[in-house]
């Protein structure tokens, strides 16, 4: 008799959609690993993914989710980066190693777990070998899941794709997982960190992980606070994660050769600011679509090395997925994990 599993699916688009299934687990292919999946980070992108389709061309009975951790358990023929016993994170662009990713002008790479390929809500998934890295020795399962999107789109826009940022200023808006993974490393580079927030007690608890500053956007303007905390400087590197025209308060807040790395879209797609200020400031606008498999690894080894926490708000089991869903609508003081064996 094959062997059963639990996985998460939907038949359409819709959170009504969701249901706990059982069927057939999966076995590896040429290449392939067969991974028991302990732990599940949820992401902004899986809510709007399991409501919307987030323009993704998904494939049904669909599977959600794409950041996960887990233990290898079989090995497909060929398979070598792995031995059974190994702890694994998923990677969340799968096939992009190094470098650029691959795609065109027309048309920009998109294929990333829980959208275009597979999800990870199950007690089993069989994907290629390439497709994880080592999780790192010095955290559980359930922080190690938190790396592959909320991890590495901040070590991405500030140390892959940043700056020296020691003695330099980092404005990190909010207090979800990227922007706490912000901070941590950030600080960890010898940077100044200041975090936007509009809840007074979300940024108590972000100057208890380090912050320097913390601005609550509902009782001031936050652009006029980092000028005056900074003495006009403005900040150096800001990490844009609302989008649409919070753009434009980005700029503005920016210091002179600034950097602002775009890694959100909570208040739109559609991005505005105005060009004067950019122009004149000579501002950097860079786009972060999380990041490259190498990256991940150097992540892994530099949370190892410096002993970074990734902020875990709560764990659910694996039965709870709605529960986590609507903490996720709340929001979240940092990440949001299921656990397979709970």
């Amino acid at each position: 008799m094959t062997a059963q599993m639990k996985r998460w699916s939907m038949n359409a688009i819709g959170r009504d959609r969701l249901a706990l299934e059982q069927g057939p687990r999966p076995r590896p292919a040429v290449g392939e690993v067969l991974v028991r999946v302990t732990a599940v980070s949820l992401n902004y992108r899986d809510k709007l993914v399991i409501e919307t389709g987030f323009g993704q061309p998904l494939a049904f009975p669909f599977t959600p989710a794409s950041d996960m951790a887990g233990i290898v358990e079989v090995l497909g023929e060929g398979s070598t980066r792995f031995k059974p016993g190994d702890r694994v994170i998923s990677t969340f662009i799968p096939g992009w190693i190094d470098g650029l990713n691959d795609g065109t002008a027309r048309v920009p790479p998109y294929r990333t777990l829980g959208g275009m390929r597979p999800g990870v809500l199950a007690d089993y998934v069989a994907f290629p070998e390439d497709w994880f890295t080592l999780a790192p020795a010095t955290l559980d399962d359930a922080a190690a899941s938190t790396l592959p999107v909320a991890g590495l789109t901040a070590w991405f826009a500030l140390v892959e794709r940043g700056a020296p940022l020691a003695g330099k200023t980092v404005l990190v808006q909010g207090t979800g997982g990227v922007s706490l993974f912000g901070l941590q490393i950030a600080k960890a580079a010898g940077a100044r960190v200041i975090v936007t927030s509009g809840s007074a007690d979300k940024l108590v608890r972000a100057r208890e992980l380090g912050a320097d500053h913390g601005i609550d956007r509902s009782r001031e303007n936050w652009v006029e606070a980092v000028h005056r905390l900074t003495g006009d400087r403005g900040a150096d590197h800001i990490l844009e994660v609302a989008g649409g025209p919070n753009l434009g308060q980005s700029v503005q807040a920016a210091a002179m050769g600034g950097r602002i790395s775009v890694i959100g879209v909570l208040e739109g797609v559609e991005v505005s600011a105005p060009v004067v200020p950019l122009m004149l400031k000579g501002l950097t606008v860079q786009g972060i679509g999380v990041g490259h498999r190498r990256a991940q690894e150097d992540l892994v080894r530099a949370v190892d090395a410096l002993g970074l926490r990734p902020v875990i708000d709560k764990r659910y089991g694996f039965a709870e997925l709605p529960a986590a869903l609507d903490h996720l609508d709340r929001g979240a003081f940092g990440k949001i994990v299921i656990e397979t064996d709970r």
